[in-house]
Formats: structure tokens, C-alpha cells, sequence
């Protein structure tokens, strides 16, 4: 992964694939894309009945399109990232890799007529889905993992974030 990481942070990707063109990190606002359309997509399996299937069908496929440029995002962070945090953030992308086969898996089972495995499928790939958005909420809320612009450090005139001492 590190090779991949070092090549994803280097110029000019690195504009990018490390948010240098906002002044902070891209991955955790891409995520929203491909939970935002899995969700959704489970939710409409759960209570959308059978005129929601084709729709639920197309959400997992966008969102697991939309999961491949987050990803990268991610892993162009790989490097960033100091150690202790390191192995919180390869359990989430473990859990990540998880959720994208599975719902992967979901929309190839409904493109061939198994709806029902397409379902279980979607459902199952819920829960590594949750687990790594705590994981990462955990990074970021927590940990204080992230990219940021040095040039945004002379802006926090603001209340200061108490971090714990333990």
C-alpha cells in the first residue's frame, strides 16, 4: 500500500488526492457519497417494496462507483498518517474493502435476477460499512487525524479543542 500511497501524495496528484486545492483533506467529504447511496439503497430494499428495486439497484452501483475515488483519497493519506493511528485507519480501510465487495457483490446479484441474494448481500455489507464509519469518525473526531493547510493554522483565533492526556 505505501508505494500506491507515496505515488497518490506526490505532485501534481497530490492537489487532489490530499485536498491541497481546498487547504484540507478531500476523503472524509467523499465519504458521504458512497454511504449516502448504499444507504439508501438499503433502506429502500428494507421499505421501498418491489417498484424500488431497479432504484436501489442503480444506488449501489453509484455508490460503489463513487467508493473508488474515496478510496484513493484515502490511501493517498496512508502516509500521512502517524503510527499509533496507522493501524485504526487500516482496520477501517480493511472494513471499507469489505463493505465495497459486498455491496459490489449486491448489485451483480440483482443485474442477474437474484434479487434476494442482491439484498442479503446489501445487508450484510451494512455492518463493515458502520464499523468503518465509526473507525473513522474515531480518526477524525479523536484522533485529530487529517490533513490541513498549514496556512489555516493562523485562523484558529476560536475556541481550542481540549484533547485528552491519556
Amino acid at each position: 500500500m505505501a508505494p500506491l500511497s507515496r505515488a497518490l501524495a506526490r505532485p501534481p496528484l497530490d492537489r487532489w488526492t490530499l485536498g491541497k486545492t481546498l487547504g484540507h483533506a478531500i476523503h472524509p467529504a467523499l465519504t458521504d457519497l458512497p454511504i449516502g447511496f448504499w444507504t439508501s439503497a438499503v433502506t429502500l430494499d428494507v421499505i421501498g417494496g418491489p417498484d424500488a428495486r431497479r432504484s436501489a439497484q442503480q444506488l449501489l452501483g453509484i455508490g460503489t462507483l463513487s467508493a473508488l475515488p474515496t478510496a484513493l483519497t484515502g490511501v493517498a493519506e496512508w502516509d500521512q498518517i502517524p503510527r499509533p493511528e496507522s493501524r485504526v485507519a487500516t482496520a477501517h480501510a480493511a472494513l471499507n474493502g469489505v463493505a465495497m465487495v459486498l455491496f459490489a457483490g449486491s448489485y451483480v446479484a440483482r443485474r442477474r435476477g437474484r434479487y434476494a441474494v442482491g439484498v442479503g448481500l446489501g445487508l450484510a455489507a451494512s455492518v463493515p460499512a458502520t464499523a468503518a464509519g465509526v473507525l473513522g469518525g474515531h480518526l477524525t473526531g479523536v484522533r485529530h487525524v487529517g490533513i490541513r493547510d498549514p496556512a489555516y493554522n493562523a485562523d484558529d483565533v476560536g475556541p481550542q479543542v481540549q484533547r485528552p492526556t491519556s
